[in-house]
């Protein structure tokens, strides 16, 4: 998932991190391949590679079409929908709810309202019991947590509401007496563009260090197998680190604790793009320089990669194009049609010399200023 659980940097560790940023940087050795060696044309899976939660194929968004008859069908029956998110202050929540929104709209149905958890998972429950009493027809939902939330997901169904899941499944539920469908985009493709593009800039022998997401989480986990997955089969000389989070407010503490006890790793994967950057930040402080990807795509992150410091690359979600097919999932289910166990979305690789483009298919706007100030400042590697 978006990489759930993603917090606003602390402005202490972004004060900390200004005050030291003339401290020399350290394990700068970079070999000339770092990304220039990897052709961003073949860069990254041309389909999906992951599986779903239970192991399903990937099936495309493009088996979600409507025809002109089940357009006229939805038009006709008025129908609502819910959504609960884990949180909507992230610009991939935003995205996915947008997606869903501009969707259903065009079709006629009404989106009832959009509950925000803020990670807590008491706050889901009681967001998706309310929804519940409020009758609509579906519910569009990311669980904050899949275990503690399944039994109150369990009561969509027999409230015979239709249910469309994001990213990750609760606990136990069932296809398709249960849920609809769950989309998500491919993480473990992702992992392995991040993987490629760090591979570039790793000498041999050399040692890397995984800030990964300690908790079991599909999305998440599919990334970092990805990261493992590819440099076992293309750089078995590649050394492997790593280190676990579970509170992403600590992260900035976590990494750093990481690099100052294991001064031998030259690279850094992480497993979304806020603890990409509240590692870059450990990183600042410390005065060490040495490359890094990760996944998704933030403004933030976006301006880094700009920029061309250590973060290299992410391998992106298109999360508006996923709220889309969430959309497209639940009229399929509204009308009765049979919708696939898990749709997965196409991987998108980020550098510096597409990050514009990225930033656009991605958002589905224009790069804002700050973007573009950034790039421009470092023409031509940036465009």
């Amino acid at each position: 998932m978006k990489p759930i659980l993603r917090q606003a940097l602390p402005l202490t560790v972004l004060m900390a991190a200004a005050a030291v940023a003339t401290v020399p940087s350290a394990r700068a050795e970079v070999p000339a391949t770092c990304v220039k060696g990897v052709n961003l044309a073949t860069l990254g899976p041309k389909s999906i590679v992951g599986q779903g939660p239970h192991g399903e194929k990937a099936a495309s968004p493009e088996v979600l079409a409507l025809s002109e008859a089940d357009v006229a069908k939805i038009k006709e029956k008025n129908f609502k929908v819910g959504i609960s998110m884990q949180t909507v202050n992230l610009d991939w929540s935003q995205l996915q709810i947008q997606g869903i929104t501009d969707t259903l709209k065009k079709y006629g149905v009404t989106v009832t309202g959009v509950a925000s958890a803020e990670y807590q998972v008491d706050k889901q429950i009681a967001d998706i019991e309310n929804t519940i009493q409020q009758h609509p027809d579906g519910i569009i939902s990311i669980p904050v947590d899949f275990t503690a939330t399944a039994p109150t997901y369990k009561k969509i169904a027999k409230a015979g509401i239709k249910l469309v899941l994001m990213d990750s499944i609760p606990t136990g539920l069932k296809h398709p007496e249960e849920y609809a469908t769950m989309v998500s985009a491919d993480s473990q493709g992702n992992g392995q563009i991040a993987a490629q593009i760090l591979a570039s800039c790793m000498p041999q022998g050399g040692t890397i260090g995984l800030v990964n997401f300690g908790v079991d989480y599909f999305s998440t986990n599919e990334r970092t197998k990805g990261v493992r997955e590819w440099m076992k089969a293309n750089r078995p000389d590649i050394k492997m680190k790593q280190v676990d989070f579970t509170d992403p407010p600590k992260v900035s503490q976590i990494a750093g604790d990481f690099l100052t006890g294991n001064p031998d790793v030259k690279g850094l994967y992480a497993v979304w793009d806020q603890p990409a950057l509240d590692t870059l930040s450990s990183m600042r402080a410390q005065g060490i320089d040495i490359p890094m990807t990760t996944v998704d795509l933030g403004l933030q992150s976006a301006i880094e990669i700009a920029k061309g410091g250590p973060l290299k690359a992410t391998g992106s979600q298109r999360p508006y194009d996923q709220g889309v097919a969430e959309a497209m999932a639940m009229m399929n289910a509204l009308l009765g049609k049979e919708t696939p166990g898990w749709v997965g979305v196409q991987s998108l690789p980020v550098t510096q010399a597409n990050v514009l483009e990225s930033y656009k298919t991605v958002f589905k706007k224009d790069p804002p200023a700050e973007l573009t100030d950034a790039c421009n400042k470092a023409k031509p590697a940036c465009n």
